[in-house]
C-alpha cells in the first residue's frame, strides 16, 4: 500500500472567474488573478491510499462516506491514471496505476459558504493523487477538471489562470506570477458573515448569468480584459493603491452582473454592504491623510463573506474598526470571533471611532479570519498526519461509515 498526505490552500480572486466557454471541460471567459492564502489558518487535507488489494475505489469528505460517482472527481481520478499509465514503473509497482484508491479530505473551515472551499479541495485531491501515482508535470489543468479556480490553489502567492484558447483546453492552465511575500507583510481578515451553504452554487450561477445578463457581454468583451492587464502592471510595478482599486472594481463588477442575471443571484447581503462602505470611508479617511498606501481593499466572492487585503502596519487598527462596527454577540469572547494570527487590536482614533459608531451592527458577523498569503500544496511526511489507517486503508475514526 501506498499513502501520501497533502494540504492545500484556499486562494481568493482578486480579478474574478464569472462564466464558463465549456461547462464539461470548465473553460473559463476570462482570465482570473488570485493571492493564494496561508494554509495555517485554512486549508484542505486529504489523505490517499492505493493498493492492489483494495476493491473498489471509496471516498469520505468531512467524516462521511461518499459516492465516488461525480463526474468532476471521475475526471480527476481518470487523468491522474491516464499520465500514470504512460510511466514506467519498476517492479511490482508496474501497474500501479490500475491500483484502486481510498481517498479521504477534510476542511477546517466551511464548506460551500463561499470561502473557495471546493478550490483546496479538488487541487488538494488532485495534489495527492499525483503524489501517490508518481504523476510530475504540471497539474492545474487537472485540478480545473474538478473546479475551475482550484487550478490557482495549485500554485502560491499571485497565480493567473490563462483562459486558453484551445477547444481541448490544453491551455487553460494556471501560472504562479509572484510569490507569497511581493506584497511585503501583506494581512488578510476575512468577515465571516455566513458559513451556511449559498442558495445558488456557483455552477448554477454563472449558466445563469451567461445566459441571460446584457452586462456581462460587457464584463467579457471590454472591461475584464483591459482590467486585467492593468492589474498585471500594478503587480509589476507594486503599485498596491492601483491594485485595491482594480480589486475593488472587479468584485462589484462581478457582483453587478450577478444581479443582471435572471433571476438575480444575489450573493452579498446588508451587512456585506455595509462592510463594504466603511472600508471606503477608511479608504477615505487614509487619502486625506495622503496615507494611500496603506490603502485597504475587499473582494466578495459568490457569497456574503468579505475578503480584505491590509497592509501588515494598518493590520491592528483595521482589525479594532472591524471589531467596533461590527461587534460580536454579548456571550461570545472576542479569542473565539477573531480566529487565525494572533493579534491586539489598536486604540482608534476619534476620525475612526466615529466611523464605526456610524454603522455599528452587533453580532451581523459569525467570525473574523487573521490570515496572510502563502504558498502552495505541502507533503506531509509525519505518519500521524494521515487520515487513513497504514493497515486498512480506512480512516481513523470510529465510525468510518464503511
Amino acid at each position: 500500500m501506498k499513502t501520501v498526505t497533502c494540504t492545500a490552500p484556499v486562494n481568493i480572486a482578486v480579478i474574478k472567474y464569472w462564466g464558463k466557454r465549456d461547462e464539461k471541460l470548465i473553460l473559463p471567459l476570462n482570465d482570473s488573478i488570485s493571492f493564494t492564502l496561508s494554509q495555517d489558518e485554512m486549508c484542505a487535507k486529504t489523505t490517499v491510499s492505493i493498493s492492489p488489494t483494495f476493491t473498489e475505489d471509496k471516498f469520505w469528505l468531512n467524516g462521511k462516506k461518499e459516492s465516488l460517482e461525480n463526474p468532476r472527481v471521475q475526471n480527476c481520478l481518470k487523468e491522474i491514471r491516464r499520465r500514470a499509465s504512460k510511466r514506467k514503473f519498476e517492479g511490482s509497482d508496474e501497474n500501479v496505476w490500475s491500483w484502486h484508491v481510498h481517498i479521504c479530505s477534510e476542511n477546517n473551515f466551511p464548506t460551500a459558504a463561499g470561502l473557495a472551499s471546493s478550490a483546496a479541495g479538488y487541487a488538494c485531491l488532485v495534489y495527492a493523487l499525483g503524489q501517490v501515482y508518481g504523476v510530475e508535470g504540471d497539474l492545474s489543468s487537472v485540478a480545473r477538471q474538478g473546479s475551475g479556480s482550484a487550478c490557482r490553489s495549485i500554485h502560491g502567492g499571485l497565480v493567473r489562470w490563462y483562459k486558453g484558447e484551445a477547444d481541448d483546453g490544453s491551455d487553460s492552465v494556471a501560472r504562479p506570477i509572484a510569490p507569497p511575500d511581493h506584497f511585503p507583510n501583506l494581512r488578510v481578515i476575512i468577515c465571516v458573515v455566513n458559513a451556511g451553504q449559498k442558495k445558488t452554487g456557483s455552477t448554477v450561477g454563472m449558466k445563469q448569468t451567461v445566459a441571460t445578463s446584457s452586462l456581462m457581454q460587457h464584463r467579457i468583451s471590454v472591461s475584464v480584459t483591459s482590467r486585467i492587464e492593468s492589474m498585471m502592471k500594478a503587480i509589476k510595478e507594486k503599485d498596491w493603491p492601483t491594485f485595491c482599486d482594480l480589486t475593488i472594481a472587479d468584485s462589484n463588477e462581478m457582483h453587478a452582473v450577478c444581479l443582471d442575471t435572471f433571476p438575480p443571484c444575489v450573493y452579498m447581503t446588508d451587512t456585506s454592504h455595509a462592510v463594504a462602505s466603511l472600508l471606503h470611508k477608511y479608504n477615505d479617511l487614509k487619502t486625506i491623510e495622503s496615507n494611500i498606501n496603506h490603502k485597504v481593499c475587499y473582494t466578495f466572492d459568490a457569497g456574503p463573506n468579505a475578503c480584505i487585503f491590509v497592509p501588515e502596519a494598518v493590520a491592528e487598527e483595521v482589525l479594532a474598526l472591524l471589531l467596533q462596527a461590527f461587534p460580536p454577540p454579548p456571550a461570545q469572547a472576542t479569542d473565539d470571533y477573531v480566529k487565525g494570527i494572533p493579534s491586539q487590536p489598536a486604540t482608534l482614533s476619534k476620525e475612526l471611532t466615529s466611523l464605526a459608531e456610524d454603522c455599528v451592527q452587533s453580532g451581523k458577523l459569525q467570525y473574523l479570519i487573521h490570515t496572510k498569503v502563502g504558498d502552495g500544496p505541502r507533503v506531509l511526511v509525519d505518519p500521524a498526519s494521515s487520515l487513513l489507517d497504514s493497515i486498512t486503508g480506512l480512516p481513523n475514526s470510529t465510525d468510518n461509515n464503511i
